[in-house]
């Protein structure tokens, strides 16, 4: 049974969540376990590509493509590991997931956000939880309004 670790910020962000998250999956990976790590960052963006590296620093591209959070890339390298666009995903993501089922008709209901985005990231975590350990980290601070469907998800 796979086991969770969640990493969140304080009151700042970009205080080294993600070497954080990264040196502890190192640390735990040398006992022998298997370790996997999702980013989840609470932005309405797809992906960082399109946004100021001023202001959200700098982007990592994965092998398959993907322009994905600067922390993936300490991922890389502190796991030894190639990690894809399914190591990280946005609420951009989310919504556009859902508005796209909603156009096609997929669910005949009431679409309210809560409920849905719980469902999404409890598949989020099913699908990267195949090894001993997934280490989730939540881009932004623990009081960005943003983050909350993801930190009401970690208290589930």
């Amino acid at each position: 049974m796979t086991k969770y670790i969640f990493v969140t910020g304080g009151l700042l962000s970009s205080l080294g969540k993600g070497i954080t998250a990264a040196s502890i999956g190192t640390l735990l990976k040398q006992t022998g376990m298997d370790v996997s790590i999702l980013k989840m960052d609470p932005y309405l963006n797809m992906d960082p590509g399109t946004m100021s590296p001023l202001e959200h620093g700098e982007v990592f591209v994965t092998a398959d493509g993907a322009e994905t959070d600067l922390d993936l890339g300490h991922y890389e390298r502190f796991l030894n590991v190639d990690l894809s666009k399914k190591n990280n995903f946005t609420t951009g993501q989310i919504y556009h997931s859902v508005l796209t089922k909603e156009r096609k008709s997929t669910w005949a209901r009431q679409y309210r956000w809560f409920p849905i985005s719980s469902v999404k990231l409890s598949r989020e975590y099913s699908r990267q939880a195949r090894e001993d350990l997934l280490i989730v980290e939540l881009g932004g601070t623990v009081g960005d309004i943003e983050g909350s469907p993801f930190s009401r998800r970690y208290a589930r």
